[in-house]
């Protein structure tokens, strides 16, 4: 795309010592904000692995109760895009605080509710039921969250550094992960096996009002971003704007994204299950191995993050892409070894490459989209990744060990989503540098839009 002059001081001022606000407290409030969100998703997911069959799906047997909670599980997901486009919207009509104020709340109340919801014993079918609408307002309020958050940096960083400051909203993943993880692993090693399955399950969930309370503090202090500020024309309909001009876009990002998805839930969801479950692997020990991931995880996004602002986000998040499918042809091989030194490598090695997928993710998505429909965008695109990634890969990973009665199949089939992401960058743009704002026109169209120039390399 050839950029026409700008029509506005949109790129200069974005970039001008004037024009751009402290980032301190903008970085640490969609840090703060993230971890709580993410920490909230991942506490089911781990009660998922070690109890929800036992708690609310108690007649179907092991196999039947795991499936069904995964089934649960997976409902958040679809969730999700449905919430991109409602907090997409009103985002992109009212503003980026106002609406990652609400997704905070909403979240927060879903999760403490969880903590205080009967099992099936008291409850009966009521209980899963009651689950499965909570699992959807989760879903709903997240799909809200991580497109305002990264908005929330992109639009006030500098453009030569859109990519590091969004290693910032990444690491809030990483540290909520951490954080669920860790309290699972205390909890389980201070109660025995009973108390645990009782009440103690219930105590991450409870934990949460607090978090909520300290997200809402940090985002209440915060002030709209100046992109967004300066945008006077509003979309009437932004998923409408979206859908119709931008829908390629969005199906081809989702796509880039979902091994990220897959490869995450299925080593720290399904992987913690089939290893405790059928491999005989101690629930601490499983535990800690993904706590340990954690932090090389957060290393490799921060590193990718800031390396996407000197060598592009498409090839970053390609030469991940590759790692990935790579990796997954080992991931259950390594396990199903029992070997501790080898079940580490896999574990540990595979959040490593999380952290390559995800860490540009954050500067990348907004870049695809114009101001007007940004949150919307970006938004959809995150989560649609994770539909096919988060949703569907447990469910089918349970299907085919039991089928074939071992998890290397999965590994196969992780590696498909992987090079299908592959193929999906393909399609995609290089955005790294435009500042976001700048007025161009679209190659072979000649219609004016605000979405950053961006030059496809090869």
């Amino acid at each position: 795309m050839t950029p026409a002059p700008e029509s506005t001081s949109d790129a200069s001022s974005e970039q001008s010592p004037t024009a751009v606000p402290d980032l301190r407290p903008i970085a640490v409030s969609a840090l703060i904000g993230t971890t709580i969100e993410y920490y909230d998703f991942f506490i089911y997911g781990t009660a998922v692995a070690l109890v929800f069959g036992k708690v609310f799906f108690p007649e179907l047997g092991r196999a039947g109760g795991l499936l069904a909670s995964f089934s649960v599980y997976s409902v958040a997901f679809v969730g999700r895009p449905l919430g991109a486009l409602v907090f997409g919207h009103f985002g992109d009509r009212l503003g980026r605080k106002t609406t990652l104020v609400v997704s905070l709340l909403l979240m927060g109340v879903s999760t403490v509710a969880v903590g205080v919801l009967p099992g099936y014993g008291s409850w009966g079918i009521w209980a899963p039921v009651a689950l499965v609408a909570l699992r959807a307002l989760q879903g709903f309020g997240l799909g809200g969250e991580w497109g305002g958050a990264a908005l929330l940096l992109a639009e006030n960083a500098p453009a030569e550094r859109r990519g590091r400051y969004g290693g910032y909203l990444q690491l809030g993943p990483c540290l909520g992960f951490f954080a669920a993880t860790g309290v699972f692993l205390l909890l389980s090693e201070v109660l025995s096996e009973r108390a645990f399955a009782d009440w103690g399950w219930r105590v991450p969930f409870l934990a949460s009002v607090g978090l909520v309370a300290t997200g809402l503090f940090v985002r209440l202090r915060i002030g709209e971003t100046p992109v967004f500020a300066r945008q006077t024309e509003r979309a009437k309909a932004p998923a409408a704007e979206v859908l119709r001009g931008h829908g390629r876009t969005v199906l081809s990002a989702g796509g880039a994204i979902m091994i990220g998805y897959a490869l995450f839930y299925l080593t720290t969801t399904y992987a913690l299950a089939y290893a405790t479950e059928q491999l005989g692997i101690g629930r601490g020990l499983m535990l800690a191995l993904l706590l340990a991931g954690a932090v090389p995880k957060g290393a490799a996004a921060w590193y990718c993050a800031g390396l996407s602002d000197r060598w592009g986000r498409r090839r970053t998040l390609r030469l991940a892409s590759a790692l990935a499918v790579g990796w997954s042809l080992l991931l259950f091989p390594l396990l199903q070894t029992a070997r501790t030194p080898l079940v580490a490598l896999g574990v540990i090695g595979a959040m490593a490459v999380l952290g390559c997928l995800f860490g540009p993710v954050a500067a990348y998505l907004p870049e695809l989209f114009p101001t007007r429909v940004r949150y919307t965008g970006a938004s959809l695109a995150f989560n649609l990744g994770g539909v096919v990634g988060g949703a569907t890969a447990p469910l089918v990973a349970a299907r085919l060990t039991g089928m074939y009665g071992t998890a290397e199949p999965v590994g196969w089939y992780l590696a498909g989503i992987g090079v299908a992401s592959l193929l999906c960058l393909y399609a995609l743009p290089e955005t790294r540098g435009p500042a976001l704002g700048a007025r161009v026109v679209r190659q072979g169209r000649g219609e004016p839009s605000d979405q950053p120039s961006t030059s496809v390399e090869g």
